[in-house]
């Protein structure tokens, strides 16, 4: 066997480590120091939010409030623990997209730059708005050729599956990933932004793909995003790599993010109940 096909061997598979498993481990859990910091707002605008001492004074000077009781500890910590719900919920999905987005430039020897997207839309009376994606591979950015073979195969069953048209496929360059941790959400402003997303990838000639990390999304919101041609990688651990997204790593990428977690599992629940425990906390 060649030098370059022992290369190539060599390329087609990201081994796991102590040292990677240490890199994503930092990745995934960093964000959640912020959920540890979170305090509520209580409509005061501002980025520090609201202590527990300026909370009591704030109710306790209302006479309502402090007529029946609002500004009890119970009360805050109550804010406190509905609305670091929301952000524990974000601060894994970015985690998840550091994560991803590292495997990516690791497994495919991209840049940082090349393994990201962003693009601009004009806003009427302003500076144009970049917007980002948080993945991206583009087919002559791969630098192992066997690599680049497996993706492209990959990108080609992906697009027999959503783009009916040949010559339009032919003219396919790469795929762009949105990575989620689930999507619970109906909202409508954050699909039509998506949707929107999906326009701009076909137009600079890439297909648009959700990965979610569980198996967490409504079925109308599903298929709103196939209908807008997205494909959707589903956190499932069974499955084709065209549906699940751990076997997209596992089989395309050749790292099993899966395995990732579930080696990690211990400390990841470690990390995060020490954050519930702060946020449950008055």
């Amino acid at each position: 066997m060649s030098e370059r096909a022992h290369s190539e061997k060599r390329a087609t598979k990201h081994v796991a480590s102590e040292a990677t498993d240490e890199q994503y481990f930092k990745l995934f859990t960093a964000p959640l120091n912020a959920c540890a910091r979170y305090k509520p707002k209580f409509g005061k605008g501002g980025t520090s939010g609201v202590d527990l001492e300026q909370f009591r004074r704030m109710y306790g000077e209302d006479p309502f409030y402090s007529w029946i009781g609002l500004d009890s500890p119970l009360m805050y910590a109550a804010h406190k623990a509905a609305g670091s719900m929301t952000s524990i919920y974000r601060q894994l999905g970015i985690g998840g997209e550091r994560v991803f987005n590292k495997i990516l430039q690791n497994t495919l020897g991209l840049t940082a730059e090349q393994a990201a997207w962003t693009y601009k839309v004009p806003v009427p009376g302003k500076k144009d708005k970049t917007l980002y994606l948080d993945g991206r591979i583009e087919f002559d950015d791969v630098q192992s050729d066997a690599l680049r073979r497996r993706v492209k195969r990959w990108a080609d069953k992906v697009t027999a599956e959503i783009i009916p048209e040949d010559k339009a496929r032919s003219l396919i360059r790469g795929v762009v990933f949105e990575v989620r941790q689930g999507y619970k959400s109906k909202d409508s402003k954050r699909q039509n932004a998506d949707i929107n997303n999906a326009s701009s990838a076909y137009v600079n000639l890439y297909v648009p793909i959700l990965f979610l990390l569980s198996t967490q999304i409504d079925n109308d919101i599903a298929l709103r995003y196939r209908q807008a041609r997205w494909l959707l990688l589903i956190g499932t651990i069974t499955g084709s790599n065209t549906e699940s997204g751990y076997a997209f790593c596992r089989e395309v990428l050749g790292y099993d993010l899966a395995a990732f977690y579930q080696r990690n599992s211990q400390r990841i629940k470690e990390k995060l109940e020490r954050v519930l425990e702060t946020l449950l906390s008055a």
